[in-house]
C-alpha cells in the first residue's frame, strides 16, 4: 500500500517547508497588523477610552466582512491583487497573500475578545494613576491578557494550517498541493494518508506549543 511514499519523500520535505512558509507569513502579518488593529477595535469600542461609534461600527464591520468570506473563494478573488504583490498567482509566496489577508481579521477580532476578558477594574486603576493610552495598551491589556493571546495565536495557527493546504487546490504549493497531485489525481490513497498524517502530527504540536506557553504565563 505504501510504495508510492519513498519516491515522493523529497518532494515532501519541499511542501512542509513550503506550508511552514506560508504559516509564518501569514501568521507575521496577523500580529504585526491584525494585533494592533483588534486592539484598536477594542479601544473604539463602548464603553473604552477612546469611544468612538461611528468609527467602531465601521471597523467591527470590515472585519466581521472579511471573515465572512470562505477561504476558497478569498483565494480565488485576490488573484488580480496576489499577482500585482507576488508577480505570480500560484506557489507558496502568491498563497500566502490570501492566507495574510485573511489571517488579519480573524486574529483582530481574536484579540479584541481577549482583551474583553481583561478585569475592567485594572484598566480604571491604571487610568486612576494617570497611565497613557499606551502605557495601559502594553503595561495592563497585553500583560493580563497574555495567556488568552497565545491561546488565540495557537488557534490562528492550527485553522491556517489548513487554509494552507486548502491553497494547493489552486497550485499554491505545501502538503495539501502534494495532497492534490498524487492523492486525489493520481489516485494514490498511500500519499493522502501520509499528508493528512502530517497535519494532524503539525496540528497536535502547535497545540501542545501553544498550550504550555500559555500556561506558563498564565499568573492568576
Amino acid at each position: 500500500m505504501f510504495e508510492n511514499i519513498a519516491p515522493i519523500l523529497p518532494e515532501l520535505w519541499v511542501a512542509t517547508g513550503q506550508t511552514f512558509l506560508m504559516l509564518a507569513i501569514g501568521l507575521s502579518a496577523a500580529v504585526l497588523i491584525g494585533g494592533p488593529l483588534g486592539i484598536l477595535l477594542f479601544l473604539l469600542g463602548p464603553g473604552q477610552s477612546l469611544e468612538n461609534k461611528p468609527a467602531f461600527l465601521v471597523l467591527n464591520w470590515i472585519v466581521n466582512t472579511v471573515r465572512s468570506f470562505p477561504f476558497i473563494i478569498l483565494l480565488v478573488a485576490l488573484v488580480p491583487f496576489t499577482r500585482v504583490i507576488a508577480g505570480t498567482s500560484i506557489g507558496p509566496l502568491a498563497a500566502a497573500v490570501p492566507l495574510s489577508f485573511a489571517a488579519i481579521p480573524y486574529f483582530a477580532r481574536l484579540v479584541d475578545q481577549c482583551l474583553r476578558e481583561v478585569p475592567r477594574g485594572v484598566i480604571e486603576a491604571a487610568h486612576a494613576m494617570g497611565a497613557s493610552e499606551l502605557q495601559i495598551v502594553w503595561r495592563v491589556l497585553v500583560v493580563e491578557a497574555r495567556s488568552g493571546l497565545v491561546l488565540a495565536l495557537t488557534v490562528l495557527a492550527v485553522s491556517f494550517l489548513s487554509y494552507s493546504a486548502i491553497a494547493g487546490v489552486v497550485g499554491g504549493g505545501g502538503i495539501g498541493d502534494l495532497a492534490i497531485r498524487y492523492g486525489y489525481y493520481r489516485f494514490q490513497t498511500d500519499v493522502m494518508v501520509l499528508t493528512v498524517a502530517l497535519l494532524v502530527v503539525l496540528v497536535q504540536i502547535l497545540q501542545f506549543v501553544g498550550n504550555t506557553t500559555a500556561r506558563r504565563l498564565d499568573k492568576r
